[in-house]
């Protein structure tokens, strides 16, 4: 596993053995990043949802995100992200918050602060469509925001949810990602 552009190019990240994490593969990491430069250059602040090893939210920043926040549950799996944003020099811009996921989408509640959202759950991950509007009703985004779905081709998700409009599918082999563009809530949406 490796960075595949921009300043960290080629450096290689650490991953956990055994540990059930399961890094984005480099051909379909280097899809998305192909499909997410075909919507401007990647800027601003990124949160790394199910971080694992860190390498999505590092891609970013190599390719000139300003900041990233990494979380992951797994404390192990945290000193991984940590070793891997010293060896990429990136760990001023990186944070690493270690907790679930949704706990961290409630403390963040309306900061409006990320124009990218990574979220690269455990494959068969039933709460996938809660996370993911949790994340748009959480305001952790704005409007015009990306948020990114790492999924399971068994996991069909909808084109819309409240908050969420999908602008892009695209499966490769067993891999599966989604694009989303944060849409406005109103406020019955917001209330179901």
């Amino acid at each position: 596993m490796r960075v595949i552009t921009g300043k960290a190019k080629g450096h290689r990240l650490k991953a956990p053995k055994g540990l059930g994490t399961r890094p984005m593969l480099d051909r379909v990491k280097e899809a998305l990043f192909s499909v997410l430069e075909g919507y401007g250059p990647i800027r601003g602040s990124v949160l790394d949802l199910y971080a694992g090893t860190g390498s999505l939210g590092i891609e970013c920043l190599s390719r000139g995100a300003d900041s990233a926040d990494f979380v992951e549950r797994n404390a192990h799996v945290c000193s991984i992200i940590a070793d891997n944003l010293r060896h990429t020099r990136f760990e001023q811009q990186g944070h690493i918050y270690h907790m679930p996921v949704d706990r961290f989408l409630h403390r963040q509640r309306d900061i409006g602060r990320y124009d990218i959202i990574i979220m690269d759950p455990p494959y068969a991950d039933p709460t996938i469509e809660a996370t993911m509007q949790l994340v748009a009703s959480s305001g952790v985004g704005k409007e015009g925001s990306l948020l990114i779905v790492g999924h399971s081709p068994r996991v069909e998700l909808d084109d819309d949810y409240p908050g969420l409009h999908r602008i892009k599918f695209r499966r490769l082999g067993d891999s599966c990602f989604s694009i989303y563009e944060l849409t406005s809530m109103n406020t019955s949406e917001t209330q179901q």
